[in-house]
């Protein structure tokens, strides 16, 4: 039996790297394509030697076109993240998440890929208020992230209505672990609040700490894409996922300095143009299409993901 060949584009992200490990693990042969914009060559050290990687941006056809020849299935990973980082540039988030999405699945088309594993996001439902969220929910972004996220999701589902390909796209809700960049100004709230614990520093808050979301550890997320990668599937499908519980801001800080042994006050700013209240995931679907089942709570994923940060500092 011949050996399955995967593509993962923006291999080299935090995401995407630990995706691009579960499918050596797997015994997929594994592609890659990123530009590096926010990806980081150091997430694939340990598995250089054992992938092929195509540095290239998903805005280029040809690039893209290229890294999909001979593949068995597309997780596509690529993206512009953040809200904040969206709000301030809407034009080139639109033009990697929502262009970009579009030649990924033009050029999966074109070389006859089965199916495509898109990774879109919570921030699809936007001020959407009912709680849990459902698949079933009318979707309400209100960010140019959220947006393109849904634009991308669409594309990948017309496009299976269309041209047959088997399309899956996973609304992750709030994604944290090792190699998520707390240096960079849009990294998520998680390693800012561990790294800033951690050294003694206030925690600040955007908002007054009651907003709520359902933070998922990367190890989670990874299971869920690779089941999504080989389930039996007819057509499409469109799911969550998520822990299935949520925590206020003002629990997530208490957290970080439960886990770091740090007691440092909490600071609270005017609360950031795009953010949601509330995000908290249904993720019923999931457990019956992809037998989803988060392992890794809370607590246990903040203590990995404090490790992995104070390792990284050691290093450097």
């Amino acid at each position: 039996m011949s050996t399955k060949q995967a593509l993962v584009t923006g291999g080299a992200g935090f995401i995407g790297s630990h995706v691009a490990q579960a499918l050596l693990r797997a015994g997929y042969a594994v592609r890659t394509i990123d530009n590096f914009s926010t990806g980081n060559r150091g997430n694939l050290a340990s598995i250089h030697g054992d992938i092929e990687l195509i540095e290239g941006d998903i805005r280029s056809y040809e690039r893209t076109h290229r890294a999909t020849r001979g593949v068995d299935v597309v997780i596509h990973l690529a993206a512009l993240p953040s809200v904040p980082r969206s709000v301030q540039d809407p034009l080139t988030t639109n033009d990697v998440n929502v262009t970009g999405t579009l030649n990924v699945v033009l050029a999966a088309r074109d070389a006859g890929v089965k199916r495509v594993v898109f990774a879109s996001s919570s921030s699809v439902y936007g001020r959407n208020d009912a709680l849990p969220k459902q698949e079933t929910l009318v979707p309400m972004p209100i960010s140019p992230y959220g947006v393109s996220k849904l634009a991308a999701e669409q594309y990948c589902m017309g496009f299976s209505a269309v041209y047959g390909i088997e399309a899956v796209a996973l609304r992750y809700f709030n994604v944290f672990g090792p190699r998520q960049d707390p240096a960079s100004q849009y990294s998520g709230v998680i390693p800012r609040f561990l790294t800033r614990a951690a050294k003694g520093e206030p925690l600040v808050i955007f908002g007054d700490g009651s907003q709520s979301r359902d933070f998922t550890y990367v190890e989670n997320v990874v299971n869920a894409t690779m089941a999504a990668a080989r389930v039996p599937l007819d057509g499409s499908l469109v799911c969550n996922i998520g822990c299935g519980s949520r925590h206020t801001l003002d629990d997530l800080a208490e957290a970080a300095k439960r886990v770091t042994g740090r007691d440092v006050p909490i600071e609270y700013a005017a609360p950031r143009t795009g953010d949601v209240m509330h995000s908290f995931a249904d993720i019923t679907l999931a457990r019956e299409k992809l037998e989803y089942h988060p392992s890794v709570a809370l607590d246990e994923g903040l203590e990995q993901t404090l490790e992995w940060l104070q390792a990284a500092a050691w290093r450097t």
